[in-house]
Parts: C-alpha cells; structure tokens; sequence
C-alpha cells in the first residue's frame, strides 16, 4: 500500500518527465479497467478496504467536502501480480448509492458507461518509480475523487 498523504501532485504537463512506457498509461483519458482489461488476459480486482473516513485534507479539498466520504482501496491484478493500487474518495450522497455497491467490480467500469459521468483534469506524482495519476468524476452534483499507481510490474 501506498502513503497517500503526504503526496505531491503536479499538473499533467509535467508527465513528458516520465519514461515513455509510463507517459503511456499517465495520459490516457480511456477507461483504464478497459485498457487493463486488453492487456491482460486475466484481470481483477482485490479490494482492500472500503470504509467510512475522513480524505486527506489535499483530497478533500480537490473534490470541496469537509465531510466524511467512503474511502476504496484496491489493487488491480493483471495475471495475477499487482500492476495498479488505487484509491477512490467518495461522498456519501443520493448520486453515489450505485457506486458503494459495487462490491470487487472495477469503479472504472461505472465512471466509463455512463456518459452523465464527467472527468476533471488530470494530476500526477512519483514516489520512486510508481507513477500515480489522480482525477475526479463528477457524479450529478457529487465529485468523488479517484488516484490511481502504476506500479513498475505495468510499464517495465
């Protein structure tokens, strides 16, 4: 798992620093359960955790909540190895009851059907060689927040 509280996120922009195979997965506005999904014959998801908590203040305030919001972490597995751990904030509201019954079903698969779903702007960090990427998706009036990591198994 992965300390997400004290990250760094710069503008996407800066991704031209990252090695081209991970460029490739930064910059990617498709569906990246789809996109795994392609690349790997066996794809699933192991949820982590899924529990009621208070974001990270930098997460709190990108998606403007103060109050206390579900908090998914899952590791996406391709053939088996972990290639991407991910961390999801989302409110507690009407517009995302569907959402927090999703069980071990990738979070993408709902973001990417459903095209009253609308992506924000994207943001990077680095811890080492993991490259993450972060962006909201707003829901109705609800923004929920989500950072994916790429772990090196993915790009090297």
């Amino acid at each position: 798992m992965i300390d997400t509280q004290t990250l760094v996120w710069q503008d996407l922009a800066l991704s031209k620093k990252a090695p081209a195979a991970v460029q490739l997965w930064l910059d990617d506005n498709t569906s990246l359960t789809a996109k795994l999904k392609q690349q790997f014959s066996d794809f699933s998801v192991r949820v982590l955790s899924q529990q009621q908590a208070t974001p990270h203040a930098h997460e709190a305030s990108i998606i403007n909540t103060s109050k206390t919001c579900t908090i998914r972490e899952v590791e996406l597995l391709g053939n088996g190895a972990v290639v991407v751990f991910a961390r999801s904030i989302i409110p507690l509201s009407d517009d995302t009851q569907e959402i927090l019954d999703i069980g071990s079903k990738p979070l993408g698969e709902i973001l990417f059907n459903n095209p009253n779903i609308k992506r924000g702007a994207m943001q990077i960090t680095q811890i080492g060689h993991i490259w993450g990427r972060r962006s909201t998706f707003t829901i109705g009036q609800t923004s929920l927040l989500v950072s994916e990591f790429f772990m090196e198994k993915l790009y090297a």
